[in-house]
């Protein structure tokens, strides 16, 4: 059995492949699986596991039948090849997936490359991309897990947010005869939505049908009155009035027989040049290199930490420079201090990677959680590199991590970034002082091999003074090449905490 493996929640949960089902398991299985998908490649607390398949009155075994709930599940997805997808990760369970690999993963990036699109004027674009989002959904999510209808209406909120979007561009777009079969279905389903009962009584008017938008506007008040009380909100009561008066601007606005398209992605080239000579670190670029290997497996994220000024921007700008053909989309670069060294604001560094990446200024939305979604969508099955350096901590990192497998980011700071190791899966590689041998390699780099054979108490007393710090090395070093007198001195490195 080949092909695609995909794991759909948005209805009956399950896992497809070549359109035939795996059994994962019975309604405590599915439940778990639910809750993982749903916040995939996030880490699910045991608690809101056990929530999810118990309710508010959970046995004391709860938390040993979540564990076994999982084992159960890894060894039904290893079936399809995901026997490692769902890792142990203190406070509970996550499960790595990429986009295709689930629904739910897959109706959020259509939906956020919709809004790019429509905020771009391509509202064409947006509407095939919506559509395409609605055709996901299955039927009633989680109809037989009664421990999951938070969830469920979670899910229900999100689709029909993405009917009432698209509806408006269908508006927009003087479609309105395409959709009053659709949104009737939806004003009868959720017969308090004023939203979609506005687009409904819209449309209706523009499709010649001007006696039953007024009667879409009786129901509304009678269902409104009857049920809460209160009589229908201004939008619903102005567009009213404006259809009793045929008021012109009801009339759809001529349609552009070509709408603006969204400007063609930019490749990004933002990395500094990197400091030459560079010497040693051949373990650290090892080690890089396994961290953030072209394959499913590898972690993608790579975290360098130490003190300052021992070479973690260094060592990231010589493994970024060297294994740039790895990312034909592009590198980008941020230096997340500020010259006096305050953190720079994570919605000013998404502002720069988003016009880098081609999205117009006025295209970049105001509110940070949007930046976000935009810049991941914009990312979306790219093979893309980012650099993040000088961190300050774990807050100031998250909103900047791609949420595509492709894409690999290292990240450098003086903090040891947990948070993003034990909740994001990322490695870590703490850097030390060179070695002797390294710093007498960097000091041949840069005075000679011969003043370092001549000269070789120098050199030593030089690189010891220095205690393997590369920086205080390339100082010393610049003061033996200037032409004033040599200044050997060199202060010891402060250590951060």
């Amino acid at each position: 059995m080949v092909g695609p493996v995909q794991i759909q929640i948005m209805g009956p949960v399950r896992v497809m492949r070549a359109e035939r089902e795996i059994r994962v398991g019975g309604a405590r299985e599915r439940a778990v699986l639910a809750s993982l998908v749903l916040d995939a490649n996030r880490v699910v607390s045991v608690d809101r596991l056990i929530g999810a398949v118990w309710g508010g009155e959970p046995p004391a075994s709860a938390r040993s039948q979540v564990a076994i709930c999982v084992s159960r599940l890894r060894r039904a997805l290893s079936v399809v090849g995901l026997d490692k997808a769902i890792g142990t990760a203190s406070p509970g369970y996550l499960i790595r997936l990429e986009e295709n690999a689930a629904d739910w993963l897959r109706f959020g990036s259509l939906t956020a490359r919709a809004a790019a699109k429509a905020a771009a004027g391509d509202r064409l674009a947006a509407v095939a991309l919506l559509r395409e989002a609605l055709g996901l959904w299955r039927g009633m999510p989680f109809e037989n897990l009664p421990g999951m209808r938070v969830e469920a209406h979670r899910l229900h909120e999100a689709r029909l947010d993405a009917v009432e979007t698209c509806a408006e561009l269908e508006l927009q777009l003087g479609r309105h005869d395409r959709i009053v079969a659709e949104l009737s279905a939806v004003v009868a389903e959720q017969p308090l939505r004023e939203r979609a009962r506005a687009q409904l009584m819209l449309a209706q008017y523009r499709s010649g049908r001007r006696a039953e938008a007024l009667r879409t506007y009786q129901d509304a008040r009678r269902v409104l009155v009857e049920q809460i009380g209160l009589e229908p909100g201004p939008e619903l009561r102005e567009l009213h009035e404006r259809i009793l008066r045929d008021a012109p601007a009801l009339s759809p606005s001529p349609v552009p027989l070509s709408l603006p398209v969204a400007p063609a992605s930019t490749i990004p080239s933002q990395l500094p040049r990197q400091p030459v000579p560079f010497a040693g670190r051949g373990q650290e670029l090892r080690a890089l290199d396994e961290a953030l290997a072209d394959h499913p497996d590898a972690p993608g994220t790579m975290v360098l930490c130490g003190p300052g000024d021992v070479g973690k921007t260094a060592l990231a700008l010589r493994w970024a420079h060297q294994r740039a053909e790895r990312f034909p989309h592009g590198q980008l670069f941020a230096d997340l201090r500020d010259p006096s060294g305050r953190p720079v604001p994570t919605s000013a560094v998404l502002d720069r990677f988003l016009h880098a990446l081609g999205v117009a200024p006025q295209s970049v939305p105001g509110d940070l959680a949007e930046k976000v979604a935009l810049y991941r969508s914009t990312v979306a099955r790219k093979r893309l590199l980012v650099v993040l350096d000088d961190a300050v901590d774990v807050a100031q990192v998250l909103p900047l991590l791609p949420g595509c497998s492709d894409c690999r980011v290292l990240v450098t700071s003086r903090d040891p970034l947990s948070d993003l190791v034990v909740r994001q899966g990322a490695r870590r590689s703490v850097l030390g002082p060179l070695p002797p041998g390294e710093s007498r390699e960097l000091l041949a780099l840069l005075l000679g091999e011969d003043w370092v054979d001549r000269q070789s108490r120098d050199a030593v007393r030089i690189a010891g003074m220095a205690g393997g710090n590369p920086v205080l090395l390339r100082r010393a070093a610049a003061g033996l090449n200037s032409p004033a007198p040599p200044v050997l001195r060199v202060q010891s490195p402060t250590v951060s905490a």
